[in-house]
């Protein structure tokens, strides 16, 4: 295991199960619609009437995420609010406001608050703010174990004995401990995430907040706002002024999902704090500054959507101080065994089973499949095979049916000679030094072709079902040189 700087966090006991509240304000009308809110969830709720009897419940029991009104028999909860990040810096806070005007919860979100809300509560946007309050939570509290092993370990385990891992290790301890801004490279489901928690965790900056915000998951017209929120009347149902991630994230990590996502403008602005540490909200004239560290991650090819004019090349030099690259699963399938053997032992707690084995059928067919949506596909299924499991080992049974397909003798290749391999052999004749280019090449031209046909020439349709965006089908197209003549007919230029 590489050793990362700083040495591991400490040990950490983390209920996986049930997620702790704790209420602070002396309405018992507020404290019984919190109760109400969360009744038969994997919430759990505690309450305080005052900021003395908050402060002990802070200390025994450590809650999740905190809400707090703002105005509390015994003090105010301004000064709570820094007493209690005294106690425990990484647990978000939400204040509670019942007054017209919002303009001390803004200041108490200078200060360290994750977010506010007005009374009365609306009991839908309530739940919605406080899963997102525990999602921080636990991004900022739950350790990332990088080991080479299978071992049981506390926190999420970044498992990976591969000699492609171990780099992936390695970079994450040269970057650590500076203040670089990281861009993380990677298929769907490789863990980008718990590359930026890595990093995070371990640098200087780990007694801060670490926000994400998946810039792919969030309308165009609301990204702006949510990373450098707006005035009030900044835009229609801009009813109240609004902090954004920068501003929240002071001092703090921010990391950029799907950044390949992000629309020009946006990445203009996203430039501008890299350069000169300044914003503006929307809607606004005051520029705002914040030292906020970024990481970014995407699995969008960035080289090849600058060049076609849709990834801003400065913003891409800024973010590529350091590049993370993770290697896809089916890469990496020396690891799959201590993969396998977590994801076990994790699901059998969750579903109440007791699978102490993997046949090795079962692992064969595994390591031959090639896992399209990597480890988040594995997780998946292994939670399927647990379920149909029925003893002590998982069997090949157990898996999925295209799980099983990749082990079986209708999926090998065929005994007589392909069109491929009658290509090879003839380029081989030929004395060519660079098969391994036009063997692809000719593969590639051959999909291509095929799908847009299948897709009647329809370039959207084509993307999706390839895996790939427009522009990149398009370029492809270009270098190939292919065209598409009408709806059902691709010829060569």
């Amino acid at each position: 295991m590489y050793p990362l700087p700083l040495g591991m966090l400490g040990h950490l006991t983390q209920d996986f199960t049930m997620n702790t509240l704790l209420v602070i304000d002396d309405d018992p009308l507020v404290l019984k619609c919190f109760t109400h809110v969360f009744a038969g969830t994997d919430v759990r709720v505690r309450s305080s009437m005052t900021a003395s009897e908050a402060l002990h419940d802070f200390r025994d029991h450590r809650p999740d995420a905190v809400l707090c009104d703002v105005q509390l028999p015994d003090r105010n909860g301004l000064d709570l609010l820094a007493d209690l990040h005294e106690l425990d810096s990484k647990v978000p806070v939400i204040l509670i406001t019942g007054f017209g005007t919002s303009e001390t919860a803004i200041e108490a979100m200078r200060r360290g608050a994750y977010d506010y809300i007005l009374k009365p509560l609306d009991p839908d946007h309530l739940e919605e703010l406080v899963q997102r309050a525990f999602a921080v939570s636990r991004l900022m509290r739950v350790p990332t174990r990088v080991t080479t092993d299978d071992a049981a370990v506390d926190g999420d385990p970044f498992i990976g004995g591969s000699p492609a891992m171990q780099d992936v290790f390695k970079s994450i301890g040269r970057v650590a401990p500076t203040d670089a801004s990281v861009l993380v490279l990677g298929e769907s489901g490789t863990g980008k995430e718990l590359v930026a928690r890595a990093i995070y965790q371990h640098g200087h900056r780990a007694n801060k907040p670490f926000l994400a915000i998946n810039c792919a998951a969030i309308p165009e017209t609301l990204l702006e706002s949510e990373l450098f929120g707006h005035e009030r009347g900044a835009f229609t149902g801009a009813d109240r002024k609004r902090i954004g991630k920068f501003e929240q994230c002071h001092g703090g990590t921010l990391f950029l999902d799907e950044i390949g996502d992000m629309t020009p403008l946006t990445q203009s602005k996203i430039l501008r704090v890299l350069q000169d540490k300044q914003f503006e909200r929307v809607g606004g004239n005051e520029t705002l500054t914040s030292d906020v560290r970024i990481i970014a991650a995407t699995n969008r090819d960035l080289e090849a959507m600058m060049a076609e004019g849709t990834f801003r090349e400065d913003l891409y030099y800024r973010l590529n101080v350091c590049t993370i690259r993770i290697p896809p699963l089916r890469e990496r399938t020396s690891d799959l065994p201590r993969l396998v053997n977590h994801f076990v032992r994790l699901y059998n707690r969750e579903f109440g089973k007791s699978v102490t084995g993997v046949a090795d059928e079962t692992l064969v067919a595994l390591k031959a499949y090639s896992w399209p949506g990597n480890i988040r596909q594995l997780q998946s299924v292994i939670k399927q095979a647990l379920l149909k499991a029925v003893g002590p080992t998982l069997v090949l049974d157990s898996l999925p049916n295209e799980v099983r397909a990749s082990n079986s003798e209708e999926c090998e290749l065929p005994a007589t000679e392909s069109d491929a391999l009658r290509f090879i052999r003839q380029r081989l004749s030929e004395g060519t030094s660079n098969l391994h280019a036009e063997v692809f090449e000719r593969i590639e031209r051959e999909l291509l072709t095929e799908v847009l046909q299948y897709a009647n020439g329809n370039i959207t349709q084509a993307a999706v079902i390839l895996g790939i965006t427009r522009p990149t089908l398009r370029s492809k197209l270009t270098n190939l040189g292919l065209t598409i003549k009408n709806t059902s007919k691709i010829l060569p230029r």
